[in-house]
Order: C-alpha cells, then sequence, then structure tokens
C-alpha cells in the first residue's frame, strides 16, 4: 500500500485531525474510522500513526522515532526534562527525578490527598451540585503539586493562567498562539529563577529541593537543568490530573451503572481508574520525529518528519487486545497507553494513580448518587480531552 492511498477514507483529514480526537463526544468512532489505514500522510510533512502495534514499536524505539527532535516550541528555550530529551541523556535524568515518584513515595501521599478531597467535597455537598471542573477537578491536583515542590497556595492562579497559555493559548494556528506561549514562558523562568535563589539561600526538604540537589554522572544539574524540569512540571502537575478527573467523572455521570458498581465495590476502583484512562486516553496523542527513512505498514515515511503517535485510537485497537471496544471496569490485565510507553512513559503515573483512585473512591463516599446537571451539553477541549465545565447535580447533603 502506497503512502498516497492513505487518507483514503479518511474523516476530515487536516491537520486539526488529532485534536478532535480529544474534543470528540466519541473520540472512539473517529479512532475506528482512523485504524483502517495504519498511517495518514497530512500534508509534506505530517503523519498520524493509528495502530496498537505500530504505536507500542515507536515508543520503543527513541533512536528511530525522536522526541528530541520534534522541536515543539511551548514557551520554552530549551528541551523540557525528561520529556524532550532522548537516551542516553533521558535515561541520566530519569535516574534522578523517578525515585521522587517512585510508588512507595507516592502512596505515603494518600491521607494528605484524602483530607484535600473531603474538605474539597465539604464545600460544595451541602449545595447538591457543583462545577466538577472547578470546584475539584482543578483544585485537588493543583494543591497536591504545589505541596509537593514546597511552593506557595496562593500562586496558584499565576501557575493555572501561565499554564493555560502554554497549553491552550487563545487563537487557532501555531503562529497565532506563538505569542502567548513565548510570554507564559518567560515568566515561568522568571518565577522559578527567583524560587532557586530563594532556595539557595534559605534550604528546604521538599521535592524541589531533592531536584536542585540532583547528580548527573557525578555532576550537580545546573540551574539551567533545574529550570527546564520545573517548567515541564507546571504543564504535567498542573494539567493531566485534572484532564483525567474530568474525563472519569464525565463518564460516570453519564453511565450511572458503572457508577454505582464502583460504589458497591471499592475493590473495583483501582482496575477501573486504569480502564477509564484507557477509554478516554486524556492525552490522545504524542508527537515525535523520524531520523531516518522508514516503513510502517507499507507507508513510507522520511527522515525528519513528523509523526503523531495516537494513543486514544491505540488504546481502543481490537485488532490485539479483543474486547477493547468497550468498558469493563474489572478489566486484568489492562496493559493501555494512557501514560505512553518506553522510555518516555510518564514520569508521574504513579502520582496520577494515587490522586485518580483516591478521589474516585472519597467522593463516592461522599456523593455517591449525582448526574450531569439538567440541560448541560458537554464541550471537551481540544489537544488535552478536558472539560471548561462539568456541572453535576447531587441530593444535597443538608
Amino acid at each position: 500500500m502506497g503512502m498516497e492511498a492513505s487518507t483514503e477514507g479518511a474523516p476530515d483529514l487536516t491537520p486539526q485531525t488529532v485534536t478532535k480526537l480529544a474534543s470528540a463526544d466519541d473520540p472512539r468512532a473517529l479512532s475506528r474510522s482512523l485504524r483502517e489505514q495504519p498511517v495518514h500522510k497530512v500534508g509534506d510533512m505530517f503523519h498520524l500513526v493509528t495502530r496498537r502495534s505500530d504505536v507500542e514499536d515507536a515508543l520503543r524505539r527513541t533512536a528511530v522515532f525522536s522526541w528530541g527532535a520534534v522541536g515543539m516550541n511551548l514557551g520554552n528555550i530549551r528541551p523540557l526534562i525528561p520529556l524532550q530529551v532522548d537516551p542516553p541523556k533521558h535515561v541520566k535524568y530519569r535516574r534522578i527525578l523517578d525515585p521522587l515518584f517512585a510508588p512507595k513515595k507516592m502512596a505515603l501521599l494518600e491521607e494528605e490527598v484524602v483530607a484535600l478531597v473531603k474538605e474539597l467535597v465539604d464545600a460544595f455537598a451541602p449545595k447538591g451540585s457543583c462545577d466538577f471542573h472547578e470546584e475539584f477537578a482543578v483544585p485537588l491536583p493543583c494543591r497536591v503539586f504545589l505541596r509537593l515542590m514546597g511552593l506557595p497556595l496562593e500562586d496558584l492562579d499565576l501557575f493555572l493562567a501561565l499554564k493555560d497559555d502554554i497549553i491552550r493559548p487563545p487563537g487557532v494556528t501555531l503562529e497565532e498562539q506563538a505569542p502567548y506561549r513565548e510570554k507564559a514562558g518567560r515568566a515561568v523562568y522568571s518565577y522559578f529563577e527567583r524560587v532557586l535563589a530563594e532556595r539557595k539561600a534559605h534550604p528546604t526538604d521538599d521535592m524541589l529541593a531533592q531536584i536542585m540537589q540532583g547528580e548527573v554522572d557525578g555532576e550537580r544539574l545546573t540551574d539551567e537543568e533545574v529550570l527546564d524540569i520545573c517548567f515541564l512540571f507546571i504543564i504535567a502537575g498542573l494539567d493531566t490530573v485534572t484532564d483525567s478527573l474530568d474525563c472519569i467523572f464525565a463518564y460516570l455521570a453519564q453511565n450511572p451503572e458503572h457508577r454505582r458498581q464502583l460504589v458497591a465495590d471499592e475493590a473495583v476502583i483501582p482496575s477501573a481508574v486504569e480502564e477509564l484512562l484507557r477509554w478516554e486516553s486524556p492525552v490522545p496523542a504524542v508527537p515525535r520525529a523520524t531520523t531516518e527513512d522508514i516503513e510502517i505498514g507499507g507507508c513510507p515515511i522520511k527522515a525528519g518528519q513528523q509523526v503523531m503517535l495516537l494513543l486514544a485510537s491505540a488504546n481502543t485497537d481490537d485488532a490485539d487486545h479483543p474486547g477493547v471496544d468497550e468498558v469493563d471496569l474489572e478489566r486484568n490485565p489492562n496493559p493501555h497507553l494512557a501514560f505512553g510507553g518506553g522510555v518516555h512513559r510518564c514520569l508521574g503515573s504513579h502520582l496520577a494513580r494515587v490522586e485518580l483512585r483516591v478521589a474516585v473512591r472519597e467522593f463516592h463516599r461522599h456523593i455517591p448518587e449525582y448526574e450531569l446537571a439538567p440541560g448541560t451539553v458537554l464541550e471537551y477541549t481540544t489537544g488535552l480531552r478536558s472539560l471548561h465545565h462539568l456541572p453535576l447535580a447531587f441530593p444535597s447533603a443538608g
């Protein structure tokens, strides 16, 4: 099969196709249509890889499918560490950062997350309604992140504004969005330059302090390297868990039989979180750039071209995993790619799991019955799959 044939039958195939995987009411239908071909060529330099086996293979082959060569501009002036750095240096950074996010270490946060969930729920439970996105999905992971890093809670609104201008800036084209990203990027660097100077004068014992003390090959991380790690953490720590909470609770609000299953048996919650991460795929795609001429499913891709690995499509591809085109909250095993794969697999996945499992468990202990507020029409965001608003209605706790 030649590449020229690979766009036949593709649904409205434009450079914005990948964003529709995030914003669609049912991205699974779009993914199913895209998987009719292993690769779709969009323009002269852009390709979508759709099938599970090919996506997994690309995630593993970092020498051929490079993150570092993507050149994505998020307002940063250097590659974000460790996301935009390829092996072998990527591995060295992960040796510093992985222990900070180890499962046992993240599990120690559970009581704190429980307390935060209770505080947030207690604020709106008496009303019998809430905007779940604004009143729960945003503040919960953001507060956890700020406490973990030892940053002041009063700076949260600043961080959220900067994060939004980096991830979802105004404008449609990259050219229209670039000024917002650049301004936000300068503000992020400026903020953390000040924080690092303060920490050197007055050392602390939080995660930021541990990062500042990190060493690669016996050499302490430079201030620039610490800044590049902090820049990434602002994006990842303040957004992806929010996106996941929005997706999970929007699904449960519309599928009461599954919500009641969780309420009846809390032992199902860990597997249910994994399943809804797979089904919703809050991060629908990840970019790579090829370092050599390759071929996928008979479709040639030249060196230096951009590739989007469609995680959302791979997660519902039943060619290798029959049955993944429906939701099974007790699915086990569940080798989904919601956190990516290969050496670039999400650094904060263990933290995310703690936050999501505790949030689902504790929310349902306090508010077991809820639904979308009458008249609600959900509008999912582009880029990463999330919601600007998620109005819920439930029996008043008062």
